[in-house]
């Protein structure tokens, strides 16, 4: 029996990247997953992929920055599937990469509403359900550019850190509920990936050399396992972690700081 059959999962941001990879691996487990995206052409060629795949997809066009969408996109899960199990929040909406103190207050309350507010209402939204399966899975994300202060992230990495707080705040109190609730923080060839590595010769190879493994990560392959894993009930006693999937770049870590910054400036 697959590992997720008869499980309804709802991906946020599945129409490309890591969502899309984490749609592709449950539906090789045959998982019901509603690809909610806001692009309709992705969104709807991630649900045929889930389809080909083996499981069964459904796209609903969903924008993380309104909340009465989100939780439309939840209600269409239920409707359509008789109830949700799996909730991954992984959608966000990016800012220009600036320095801190060229980022606006706009620039923080969208990136804060895509990534803090889209997951607190999904899993709000979703907890009703949940119980009502007798348990859920909730899988968010972090980055490491938070543990590293990432230069021209300062937005993305204040609501990253705040996913990591609400992140443990639940698994704290809806482990009564039989709900795990954990965060991935991966790096992999998405599609901001290979748009640098096409801007820049070489990229590519100097991003996987930073990496004890050696190389970049792949989407489905790399970081729809780990995913996987926090769905199904091989993880039924882990709750509030952080995983770490990206190759071992955690240990390193990285510079990013840009070259045209002077060291000291008055």
């Amino acid at each position: 029996m697959a590992m997720l059959e008869n499980k309804v999962a709802l991906i946020t941001g599945a129409g490309g990247g890591i969502g899309q990879g984490i749609a592709r691996r449950f539906a090789r487990e045959g998982a019901c997953v509603i690809v909610a995206e806001i692009d309709e052409a992705t969104g709807r060629a991630t649900a045929e992929q889930v389809n080909e795949l083996g499981g069964k997809g459904l796209f609903v066009a969903t924008d993380v920055t309104d909340k009465a969408s989100v939780e439309a996109a939840v209600e269409a899960a239920v409707e359509h599937f008789g109830g949700l199990d799996i909730l991954v929040n992984n959608a966000f909406v990016p800012s220009a990469n600036v320095l801190l103190e060229d980022k606006t207050d706009e620039m923080l309350e969208r990136t804060l509403t895509s990534t803090v507010k889209a997951s607190w209402w999904a899993m709000r939204a979703a907890l009703p359900h949940m119980k009502q399966r007798g348990g859920g899975k909730v899988i968010n994300f972090c980055s490491i550019d938070v543990e590293v202060g990432a230069w021209l992230h300062a937005d993305y990495n204040t609501a990253k850190a705040g996913v990591v707080g609400l992140t443990r705040s639940a698994a704290a109190e809806w482990g009564r509920f039989n709900i795990t609730v954990n965060a991935i923080a991966p790096t992999a060839m998405g599609a901001t990936f290979h748009k640098f590595a096409k801007e820049n010769p070489g990229f590519a190879e100097r991003a996987a050399a930073m990496r004890p493994m050696g190389r970049c990560g792949d989407p489905e392959h790399d970081i729809g396992p780990a995913a996987l894993f926090l769905a199904s009930d091989l993880s039924c006693y882990v709750t509030g972690e952080t995983l770490h999937v990206d190759g071992g770049l955690h240990l390193p870590g990285y510079n990013s700081r840009p070259e045209n910054v002077p060291v000291r400036e008055y």
